[in-house]
C-alpha cells in the first residue's frame, strides 16, 4: 500500500510537492517525512546515485525515480509490489513533467505545485488495491521490468554509521515548511468550496430578487 508520495527538484532538494492525505493512518509519519527529505537533501549533494532505487527504512521501502532533475518518490509496505510502485511512480513523473514542466527550473519555494496533490491522489486510488485487474495486467507486463533496481538500506544511503536520530535534527526547519505547506492546503481547499457553491449562491440569489420584485409589483 502507498503511504508517502513525495516529488522534489534534484539540484537542491526544493520540495515541490507533497500528497495532502499522506501518513495519516501512518504511525511515525513525520520521522519517515523527515527521511525521505534527507534523501532528497543528499541527492542534491550530486554523488551520482542511480536513477531509480529502492531504500528500506523499517517496516516500509521508498522507491524513487529521477528525471528531468526532478526526484519521484513513494514509500511502501515492503509487502507492496515493487512493480506497481516504479509504475506509479512512472504515472506522475509523465503527468507532472506535461502540466508543470516548463516551471520546475524557476519554482523559489517549497510546494510550489500543490495543485498537482489532486492528480496525486486520484493516482494513488488506481493502485491501492493489488488484485484489481488494471493493477495484475500491469504486474504481468514482461515489457516493464524492475528486476535490477538497486535495492540498499536507508542507513547506508544517509551516510555509513550514521544514526537515524540525527535525521529528527531537522524538524525544527521542518517545521516551518510543514506549517506554510499546511497554510496552502487550507487555502486550496476553501479556493475549491467557494468554486463549488458560488454558481449556486448566485441562482438562488437572482431567484429571490426576481420573487421579491414581483411581489413589489403585485
Amino acid at each position: 500500500m502507498v503511504k508517502l508520495t513525495m516529488i522534489a527538484r534534484v539540484t537542491d532538494g526544493l520540495l515541490l510537492v507533497e500528497g495532502l492525505d499522506d501518513g495519516r493512518d501512518l504511525k511515525d509519519a513525520e520521522f519517515y517525512k523527515q527521511q525521505a527529505k534527507a534523501l532528497f537533501k543528499n541527492l542534491s549533494r550530486g554523488l551520482n546515485e542511480p536513477s531509480r532505487m529502492s531504500i528500506e527504512t523499517g517496516p516500509y521501502i521508498f522507491h524513487y525515480i529521477i528525471e528531468g532533475r526532478v526526484c519521484y518518490l513513494t514509500m511502501c509496505d515492503r509487502a507492496y509490489p515493487k512493480k506497481l510502485a516504479f509504475q506509479y511512480l512512472e504515472d506522475l513523473k509523465n503527468e507532472f513533467e506535461r502540466v508543470n514542466g516548463a516551471q520546475i527550473e524557476t519554482a523559489a519555494r517549497p510546494y510550489a505545485f500543490i495543485k498537482f496533490d489532486t492528480f496525486i491522489q486520484k493516482t494513488k486510488k488506481l493502485y491501492q488495491d493489488t488484485h484489481t485487474q488494471r493493477n495484475i495486467a500491469k504486474l504481468n507486463d514482461e515489457l516493464y521490468e524492475v528486476h535490477q533496481i538497486m535495492t540498499r538500506n536507508v542507513q547506508e544511503v544517509l551516510g555509513v554509521g550514521e544514526k537515524l536520530d540525527q535525521v529528527s535534527e531537522m524538524s525544527s526547519r521542518l517545521t516551518s515548511e510543514s506549517r506554510i505547506y499546511a497554510d496552502k492546503a487550507r487555502d486550496l481547499n476553501r479556493q475549491a468550496l467557494i468554486r463549488k457553491w458560488a454558481p449556486v449562491a448566485i441562482v438562488f440569489g437572482v431567484v429571490f430578487l426576481l420573487f421579491w420584485v414581483k411581489t413589489k409589483i403585485w
